[in-house]
């Protein structure tokens, strides 16, 4: 990969973009954060929503603290809960600051029981002593909770973000960048892909064979995840943020599938639904149980996001995080009514069933192949976007326009 673009950040450059591990962050600061993502704060109730499986046991006067596990609400309560109380809440001129359990979900992007409860035990209601009494609320949980906190936001009038899977590699890294460059940065990567007509992706198997999936995007406009919720417009920011992405209209072909288990499936599209999953290698029974979940309800099959990283970031372990980083790009079966889109939580068979699950390709998640290229069609433009994990040219011209 040859980069010459001199008035690229330091961090786009090749030696970075190679090894994203060797780039240097500033200390992670909640006040420049919080100060950044939801300018003004003057004024505002914050609360800090974690989630346990027997949250009315845990949360009661921090007891989790004494338990083993529990590393996302323990960064929870360290790095938030405590720098609020500790003087960030004076420095933002913000009130509030209190935590609050709910019961996890154990499914991504999964409705939210309404049963919430405080640190002294009392059970309450987030519908009607969470949500509307404060005007950020930060989600910093087990499982994603942007679907349904995007909804209660428009509902309810409230600000927040979303934070699942919080560990010292975001805090150092994904979580202490500057949110205003990251911003900007999305918009250039937006602008250049906005109003596609279609993606192509090729897939590089370890067998030889080169799997190819086609997202019909019918011109829309692309969407950007860059972290920013200003003013006081109810929205939610999923941190660490920095992704552009669309809501599949069609999509057709084929793509590899890594699953928990380490098996290696070739899942077969038709109009938007995955139909089929075809063991590669691994485990038969994972590909059937997957086959017999498809035909239970094909509604968990359907593509709802197509989307592209457009930080420079090391990997975490977290796809809040991985899914952000350039060169990568990532498919997302389920509901995408949080992203605009029209598959909704009642249309599956079961609530169980309503997740949004992203599946991300990238060199530490599927190491076992590649993505050899991503195409971009566009009336009669045609743009190579990513090669070999890498951004191509076309995308970095874009970072570096309007420097």
């Amino acid at each position: 990969m040859s980069i010459s673009a001199p008035s690229l950040p330091a961090y786009f450059h090749e030696e970075i973009l190679l090894h994203p591990e060797n780039r240097v962050f500033p200390k992670f600061d909640l006040v420049r954060l919080l100060g950044t993502v939801f300018a003004p704060t003057e004024g505002c109730r914050v609360c800090i929503l974690i989630d346990f499986d027997e949250p009315q046991d845990l949360i009661k006067d921090f007891s989790f603290l004494e338990h083993p596990g529990f590393p996302v609400q323990k960064n929870a309560h360290r790095h938030f809960y405590q720098a609020l109380k500790d003087g960030a809440l004076a420095e933002l001129g913000m009130t509030g600051g209190e935590m609050y359990a709910y019961r996890c979900t154990h499914g991504s992007n999964l409705d939210l029981a309404d049963d919430v409860w405080d640190t002294a035990g009392n059970h309450l209601s987030l519908d009607a002593d969470i949500y509307p009494n404060h005007d950020i609320i930060l989600c910093i949980s087990t499982f994603s909770a942007t679907a349904p906190l995007t909804a209660k936001c428009k509902e309810y009038g409230f600000r927040g973000a979303t934070l699942h899977g919080l560990n010292d590699i975001i805090l150092n890294s994904g979580l202490s960048v500057d949110y205003h460059e990251v911003s900007a940065d999305s918009e250039r990567l937006r602008a250049a892909l906005t109003n596609a007509d279609s993606i192509e992706i090729d897939f590089a198997l370890e067998d030889g064979r080169i799997l190819t999936a086609w997202l019909g995007l019918d011109g829309q406009d692309a969407q950007k995840s860059h972290g920013l919720c200003l003013g006081k417009t109810p929205d939610i920011a999923n941190l660490p943020a920095g992704e552009v992405y669309f809501v599949p209209a069609d999509a057709r072909g084929q793509f590899p599938m890594k699953y928990e288990d380490g098996t290696l499936g070739v899942l077969d599209v038709e109009n938007r639904c995955i139909i089929r999953s075809t063991l590669i290698q691994g485990d038969q029974e994972t590909i059937n149980a997957h086959n017999a979940r498809l035909a239970d309800d094909p509604m968990t099959g359907t593509l709802g996001e197509l989307g592209f990283g457009t930080q420079v970031l090391p990997v975490s372990g977290a796809d809040i995080q991985d899914e952000k980083v350039l060169g990568t790009c990532h498919l997302a079966t389920g509901r995408d009514d949080h992203l605009g889109g029209d598959i909704l939580p009642n249309m599956f068979k079961k609530h169980e069933n309503s997740t949004h699950d992203d599946i991300l390709f990238a060199p530490h998640k599927t190491p076992n192949f590649n993505i050899s290229q991503v195409r971009m069609n566009r009336g009669e433009q045609r743009e190579i976007l990513i090669e070999n994990f890498r951004p191509a040219r076309y995308l970095i011209d874009a970072l570096a326009a309007d420097r």
